[in-house]
């Protein structure tokens, strides 16, 4: 029985701390090939290939200085090579190169091969609604993608502090290999088969957590941004029962859901962008070139994907918390419009098709 070939196509700091995991797992796998070749934009450090930095120290020094990969991470700079023979393909690029690295790819790959989604993002499509990544590399490749997220910040996983994430697994046959190849003794893995549902609480959470980030930036207290992680809960689980009917409960109680969600409130890019927005008057389209530079600010951009999506549906009213964070954005909204979104929200929960299975 030949052995199953994986492949990563990325080489930023999540990629790479993913790699750690997936090479330490091959080795030790008596189904698995040990050499995981890994595709890296090629970039020049102090005069030298950052493939042959990667290669012969095992060091990213680009994006992870002091982090050692395992010897049979091998770096490669051509991406149809990197990808050809593997079974599977896991991607850890920014959203935003998806679609490029599909198109080179496409009739380049293994007709069986089975995609993993690591991207933390979407795309904006033409009828106004964000399209998932693993959509997009399935749409564009012909394959099956699967995903991974959770409360999983980069640095503490690469100190090997405890970190849990979730795999929304599209092919049964492949539960136990994706399982077994992101484990880690303090990484935690638990697979479903409710793909979608994983990756939309991923996306869904940016919204929340610039909420959290706005209520730092006004120095409420600590009661008000456990209000905006309760109401934010809520309108992800109504949200996902309006526009992807069929998810089931329970992944929203999974490491990409509840997990994440608080992880991010506290520590996220999106919390961070909107404290300073509110601290410095500035606007977030300045803001966003100093705080995250290279990075969308994927909690303002999700918020008005997903209210162009209400609006369609005339459902602003329903999500008081996803509109307001949106309205404050754009300036339409006071800040004190935040803590006036939670006093006044309905109590009843509106979930019109009621299709959760726990």
């Amino acid at each position: 029985m030949d052995k199953i070939i994986v492949c990563l196509i990325g080489s930023g700091n999540w990629a790479t701390i993913m790699a750690r995991n997936v090479g330490r797992n091959v080795i030790n796998s008596q189904t698995m090939e040990e050499k995981v070749l890994m595709y890296v934009y090629e970039e020049y450090v102090d005069g030298r290939k950052l493939t042959e930095i990667i290669n012969t120290t095992h060091i990213n020094v680009k994006y992870m200085p002091d982090f050692e990969l395992p010897p049979n991470i091998v770096a490669n700079d051509d991406i149809v090579t990197t990808a050809r023979d593997a079974d599977i393909i896991i991607f850890a690029i920014p959203p935003s190169f998806v679609s490029g690295c599909c198109k080179t790819l496409l009739g380049k790959v293994k007709p069986t091969a089975h995609a993993v989604s690591l991207i933390k993002g979407f795309e904006r499509g033409e009828d106004g609604q964000f399209v998932l990544i693993s959509q997009i590399i399935m749409r564009q490749l012909k394959i099956p993608c699967s995903v991974l997220a959770g409360c999983n910040l980069a640095h503490e996983i690469s100190n090997d502090h405890f970190a849990e994430g979730t795999v929304g697994c599209r092919d049964q046959k492949y539960y136990r290999v994706l399982h077994d190849i992101f484990r880690s003794p303090t990484f935690r893995v638990v697979v479903t088969e409710d793909a979608d549902c994983v990756e939309i609480c991923s996306s869904l959470r940016n919204i929340i957590a610039f909420g959290a980030g706005l209520s730092d930036g006004m120095e409420l207290n600590e009661n008000t941004k456990g209000g905006i992680i309760r109401r934010g809960f809520l309108e992800c689980i109504q949200f996902v029962d309006v526009f992807y009917p069929g998810c089931r409960m329970g992944t929203f109680f999974e490491a990409c859901g509840i997990s994440d969600l608080v992880t991010s409130c506290y520590a996220n890019r999106n919390r961070k962008l909107a404290e300073a927005f509110v601290k410095t008057g500035k606007p977030l389209s300045e803001l966003e070139h100093i705080l995250i530079p290279g990075h969308e600010p994927l909690g303002p951009v999700t918020a008005e994907l997903v209210h162009q999506m209400l609006k369609k549906k005339g459902l602003e009213d329903k999500f008081p918390l996803f509109t307001t964070v949106y309205k404050i954005c754009t300036g339409e909204y006071p800040l004190t419009r935040l803590v006036d979104c939670l006093m006044k929200a309905r109590e009843d929960i509106f979930h019109p098709l009621h299709t959760f299975q726990l």
